[in-house]
């Protein structure tokens, strides 16, 4: 069958009158920059609708209002693939998320037919289609677009009604339709709430190796260093990077001027940010005692080993891939207390909250501080 030709749209009334006929499902997909600011910028929107495919420009004057309106209608589902940065790029650019989603990528994970697999390779293995790949570092920004380029974005949006309809009946087939539809509502939910990293710090090694006074000065730097990059819609990095945060925080300059000379002579620093960082630096967040302590290579790895062997074995009798029960930073975060955070409510509560609970519980006990006979 010969390939549906895209059409390039950048009149705000052509995009609205593809929707005139307003269907029941459409499949999305997006590029978008992400190179020099926090915030993907978003440089093209493909949208499959009905037979047509669409290759709509964000940049041109009223599109992204348009597109506001069809991302906010919930009697059409938005069928993508691995869809959390592209539902940022949305959120940022049209003030709309897409809702309700189909996400083809949980789907793929919750069938059992692997976990993260990427859009090429998933559409070859499901529907027997190679595509091609060589415009994923393109400058989806410069105008016009290439003939290889508006080709490669329309691939991205031409298989996704298929692989809905395959994977649809694979979950519905093992009963796991309402558990795609959870992950999906969160996905969207997630990106609704913007919701930046509670706990910065430790996920870098370094933290292991810093006094718990250092630890909580790297965690306000970085919680710091975090909120302005994205109010400045700059990278985290250009702020402020670890290795240095880390420095700053184990060697507390004694004053704003010490601080000021080595921001000097750093040539990556902040130079103009001074007053900034130590005010960071020295005031308190009202939760920073509450963080768990630093995750080292010795930190419980028994018990962590113990959830990781229960997750695995429950997963391989659910025919579910590595990762897509419960990786392991969820699992981490269950140790450091948290109650059942995140993706780990909901359906996986109830299927390994009566495995794990008696691992965590038996955890919980050896951690507890002794007490005194005596009173």
């Amino acid at each position: 069958m010969t390939p549906t030709l895209p059409r390039w749209i950048t009149d705000p009334p052509t995009l609205a009158a593809a929707f005139a006929d307003r269907p029941d499902r459409i499949g999305l997909d997006t590029e978008f920059i992400r190179e020099r600011t926090w915030w993907p910028q978003l440089a093209l929107v493909q949208v499959a609708v009905h037979d047509d495919i669409l290759l709509v420009d964000p940049l041109a004057p009223g599109i992204t209002a348009v597109l506001r309106g069809i991302l906010d209608d919930r009697a059409i589902l938005k069928v993508m693939h691995s869809a959390s940065e592209d539902l940022v790029a949305f959120k940022h650019a049209c003030g709309a998320l897409p809702a309700p989603l189909f996400d083809t990528q949980v789907a793929a994970g919750l069938t059992g037919a692997g976990g993260g697999l990427g859009y090429q390779r998933l559409v070859m293995e499901t529907l027997g289609v190679p595509l091609e790949k060589g415009e994923t570092r393109s400058d989806w920004l410069r105008r016009p677009l290439s003939p290889s380029q508006l080709e490669y974005a329309a691939d991205d949006v031409r298989h996704l009604f298929a692989l809905h309809d395959a994977l649809s009946a694979d979950l519905a087939l093992h009963g796991r339709e309402p558990w795609c539809g959870e992950d999906c509502t969160r996905m969207v939910d997630n990106a609704r709430r913007d919701e930046l990293e509670r706990w910065p710090h430790l996920p870098l090694r370094t933290t292991q190796h810093l006094g718990s006074d250092a630890r909580i000065r790297l965690l306000r730097l970085l919680r710091w260093r975090d909120a302005y990059a994205r109010d400045t819609d700059r990278p985290r990095t250009w702020i402020l990077d670890n290795d240095f945060a880390t420095r700053l925080a184990r060697d507390l300059p004694p004053d704003l001027a010490s601080l000021q000379r080595q921001l000097d002579a750093h040539p990556k620093a902040p130079k103009r940010l001074a007053e900034l960082i130590w005010e960071a630096l020295a005031t308190p967040l009202a939760d920073e005692h509450d963080a768990p302590p630093p995750r080292s290579d010795d930190r419980d790895k028994r018990a962590l080993r113990a959830l990781q062997d229960a997750v695995a074995a429950h997963g391989a009798t659910l025919g579910l891939p590595d990762g897509v029960l419960a990786s392991r930073r969820w699992l981490e975060a269950l140790l450091d207390g948290d109650d059942w955070p995140g993706a780990l409510a909901g359906w996986r509560r109830a299927q390994l909250e009566p495995l794990l609970a008696p691992l965590l519980a038996s955890t919980a006990a050896r951690t507890l501080p002794a007490v005194d006979a005596a009173g």
